[in-house]
């Protein structure tokens, strides 16, 4: 199926034609106009008296003092240096070299080469708009969608290694959003409240854990207490599910506690097996509440369809979140964290303008991951070398350079070029910790679909060829922020080595301007301390350069008159 508003392509029109083949001609007529030039040049050298010109030239060169050798040399040395000065500034500026970027824009297309346009193709979004580019002037936490259960998951990730995998930051961002997010009206605290209020920013687990129990035996029916223990004392998620069905039953009206204990429910029984009756739950909790779109639940739902192959459902749930704009959370400090009374924070999302959220690595791999589905069993390197890319593998190949601007990092864990570790509670979007939570519950799907990191090994260390440099520019997404790898650093463990956004090389004419004022610093330098030995090899040096010539000029006399 065509796309929409594409049109056929059209056969080429007599203008084309001319042109393309006065393009094709011009090395050729070029190469005969010079030779024509120097034919004529050398037949009448004696009119023009050339060759008394080069003897005086010659005489001139002979008769030079060393002084001119230091002139000469400090003066190129001082131009290349001032060459190499505009290059590097250029190129912190628009992340090109300034005469790579003349003979590419310039040059290139008078000789019949092909204009690169930076502005279309690749680089545009897929409905063909350009994306949103927002200024960003910080990096934001948001909690992981897919964070794991501290007691079931984590705790037994560090019996088993001795390795604590959360950091003391994420726990804290944690604290808060437990916090807030479970605390009710402040004038109308019981007492169990207040020691769950406390529970939260106790440090050490087992005090959490002590601070539950004993809230439990205030009121047997405190819920936020038993959504303590589901998450941080049961070491079974079969266990967590029946402490979570125990506060969903004493939550009562709690609409904060509702999403969560249904989410987490929700959760439990994707990771038990019961992946359908996950899904039903989770597009329930999307349709009872549909304007917790920061909440991210749909992240879950794409997820669990994976899972059961639903490829179809897959696509719908991305057309509606894919380059949607979502509703905001309430940002403070370095986290977000949530207005308490869940139905006043609805209602003030209702009375605000809509906030356009950047996408995640979820929504930008996942549909990366369905176009290369479609046609990554039968892709070759080779064979596309030799024929070009289809429209579906054009797509595809677009779909994977899109994902990997958004966030560069996730390919590193799909590719197994690093080891996976457990994801953080928090997220940053576009980070090391972002790639190690998609990657970790993602990497099977991946797996599943035949050919499709073959296709994203072959495609994806060609985007940061395109991508924009340096950070301050982006294509298809607002700038890539720079404070990414100091805030990944504080939610990832030290144990685990930070992937960073990889850099661009420098332009071949930066590195050559760079070693020709080097080597002509070193001449004046040398040509200074020993003018008169430099001066001998200058001279030996430019007569060992003309020899040549002068021996064709020679050949070339005995066979042509010297005068018409």
């Amino acid at each position: 199926m065509a796309d929409g508003g594409a049109s056929d392509p059209q056969p080429p029109g007599l203008t084309e034609k001319l042109k393309s083949w006065l393009s094709w001609s011009w090395t050729y007529v070029c190469a005969v106009w010079c030779a024509m030039v120097l034919t004529t040049v050398y037949v009448l050298r004696s009119p023009l008296r050339l060759q008394e010109t080069v003897q005086s030239a010659t005489v001139f060169l002979n008769t030079l003092t060393p002084k001119f050798y230091v002139a000469l040399t400090g003066t190129s040395s001082l131009i290349s240096g001032l060459i190499l000065i505009f290059e590097w500034w250029y190129f912190r500026k628009y992340g090109t070299s300034f005469i790579e970027q003349v003979s590419v824009s310039h040059l290139r297309p008078l000789l019949g080469g092909v204009e690169n346009s930076s502005s279309t193709g690749l680089f545009s979004s897929v409905n063909g708009d350009a994306e949103p580019r927002p200024n960003v002037s910080e990096c934001k936490v948001w909690r992981n969608p897919l964070n794991l259960f501290r007691g079931a998951e984590y705790s037994r990730y560090t019996w088993v290694t001795g390795k604590e995998p959360l950091t003391y930051y994420d726990m804290n961002l944690s604290a808060q959003d437990h916090q807030t997010f479970f605390t009710g009206d402040t004038q109308q605290l019981r007492a169990e409240d207040t020691i769950m209020q406390k529970a939260w920013r106790e440090r050490n687990p087992q005090a959490r854990i002590r601070a539950a129990h004993q809230a439990i035996e205030l009121n047997h029916e405190c819920a936020a207490a038993y959504v303590l223990l589901a998450e941080e004392e049961a070491t079974t998620i079969a266990e967590a599910e029946r402490l979570f069905k125990k506060a969903q039953k004493y939550a009562g009206k709690d609409t904060n506690l509702l999403v969560y204990i249904k989410r987490r429910l929700a959760m439990c029984a994707r990771k038990l097996g019961r992946i359908k009756e996950s899904v039903k739950m989770m597009r329930d909790l999307m349709k009872e509440y549909p304007l917790l779109g920061m909440l991210n639940i749909h992240e879950n739902l794409l997820e669990a369809l994976l899972e059961i192959q639903a490829y179809a459902d897959v696509q719908a749930v991305l057309a509606k979140y894919d380059g949607k704009k979502s509703q905001p959370a309430i940002f403070l400090g370095g986290g977000y964290h949530f207005i308490p009374n869940l139905m006043n924070f609805l209602c003030f999302l209702a009375s605000v303008s809509d906030i356009s959220l950047p996408k995640s690595a979820t929504i930008c791999y996942t549909s990366a991951l369905l176009k290369a589905r479609a046609v990554s069993d039968k892709f070759s390197p080779e064979a596309a070398s030799r024929r070009g890319l289809s429209t579906a593998e054009m797509n595809a190949v677009e779909a994977i350079h899109r994902a990997v601007e958004f966030n560069p990092h996730v390919p590193k864990y799909l590719l197994e070029m690093k080891s996976l570790i457990l994801p953080p509670e928090h997220i940053l979007k576009r980070g090391d910790s972002e790639a190690v939570a998609y990657a970790f519950f993602h990497l099977q799907h991946w797996k599943r679909a035949e050919g499709a990191l073959n296709l994203l090994h072959c495609t994806w260390e060609g985007t940061f060829r395109i991508i924009p440099y340096p950070l301050e520019k982006g294509h298809l997404f607002y700038p890539y922020p720079g404070c990414t790898e100091t805030a990944d650093r504080e939610l990832l463990p030290s144990f685990h080595e930070v992937s960073v956004y990889p850099k661009k090389e420098l332009p071949f004419f930066i590195l050559f301007t760079a070693g020709l004022c080097s080597f002509t610093a070193m001449l004046a330098m040398l040509t200074h301390q020993f003018p008169d030995l430099m001066g001998v090899f200058a001279k030996a040096f430019f007569s060992t350069l003309f020899a040549p010539l002068g021996f064709f000029a020679e050949k070339i006399n005995g066979f042509m008159p010297t005068r018409i």
